[in-house]
């Protein structure tokens, strides 16, 4: 246990530092905002979609860690996939990082997400985790209200 609690304070800082796909999106179609009055975590994720297919994803804003890592890997994982991709992976990360689902080969779906599965000891921040994940759903559905984890 003590290997991945290493691995995830690794993953955590190296996104915080250096957080991928950081950057206002010119080309979006559909972007959403989101906040996490609890903390203060606050982002815009933007999403290039064509045919239901992420063509581009990025965010700006600003959060704390665990935040500014989980929008990081989102924008990752989500380029190239399909709007009911997008949704499932959703679930699945929901549902892991919430501890509604323990199952091995649900957690297996998440390859790197997988990290956040530590989140689900420390329920306040599960909220961080989870925001950016609300706010993609909300602008692949091109709802127009800012999203909020309260």
């Amino acid at each position: 246990m003590s290997d991945l609690r290493d691995l995830y304070q690794e993953v955590i800082l190296d996104h915080t530092k250096r957080p991928r796909n950081f950057r206002k999106l010119e080309t979006a179609t559909n972007s959403a905002r989101g906040h996490n009055p609890l903390c203060g975590d606050r982002l815009t994720v933007y999403v290039n979609l064509k045919d239901d297919v992420i063509q581009d994803i990025s965010f700006e804003g600003s959060g704390c860690a665990i935040s500014t890592a989980s929008a990081s890997m989102m924008t990752e994982s989500l380029k190239g996939k399909t709007k009911s991709d997008a949704e499932a992976l959703f679930r699945c990360f929901h549902d892991v990082v919430t501890g509604r689902s323990e199952a091995p080969s649900e957690t297996s779906k998440l390859g790197k997400l997988a990290v956040f599965t530590g989140v689900r000891e420390f329920p306040v921040r599960v909220k961080c985790a989870t925001l950016s994940w609300h706010t993609v759903r909300a602008a692949l559905e091109s709802e127009q209200k800012e999203v909020s984890t309260e």
